[in-house]
């Protein structure tokens, strides 16, 4: 593969010296044992193994304030998202907390009506005469009757000072 440098000594040698210079600079002389030279074959790189096992690092007095200040403001751009979040967190939670409670109320609600039907059924008076007749309940005859009178002092226990 050919470099840049020798494509421009190709085509810059044949557009200054004419045709017959190009052809005879990239067609080498018939018999010629000699090779063109390999770019940069006289640079020579030296590795050195380079130890530093001794070396300590030089310490840095600004180091320490300068993480604290960023641990600092790491903590006050939190205290400051936290503060902006927190009421639209608290009203997620609170409205949570009310859908919680109106679906208890409607279940409080369905079973304060179960119960009043229940005791609705429980006081009907054919059913209370049914449970009289069932019991053998009957009513007193009226000589063993007695009747308060209110209008009578000391007859009704009263708190009278």
């Amino acid at each position: 593969m050919a470099t840049l440098a020798a494509l421009w000594n190709r085509w810059g040698a044949a557009k200054e010296s004419g045709h017959a210079a190009a052809d005879q600079y990239i067609r080498p002389a018939a018999g010629s044992g000699r090779l063109r030279s390999i770019p940069n074959e006289d640079v020579y790189f030296f590795v050195k193994r380079i130890d530093n096992s001794r070396v300590v690092r030089a310490a840095d007095p600004g180091a320490g304030r300068t993480c604290w200040k960023f641990i600092g403001m790491t903590g006050l751009v939190t205290v400051f998202l936290i503060g902006l979040l927190l009421p639209s967190a608290y009203s997620l939670l609170a409205g949570h907390d009310i859908e919680t409670l109106k679906v208890e109320q409607r279940k409080l609600l369905d079973e304060q009506a179960s119960l009043e039907l229940a005791e609705a059924r429980l006081l009907d008076p054919a059913r209370l005469q049914e449970l009289a007749r069932a019991g053998e309940f009957v009513e007193p005859p009226a000589g063993r009757m007695v009747y308060l009178n209110p209008d009578t002092q000391g007859a009704l226990a009263m708190n009278a000072k």
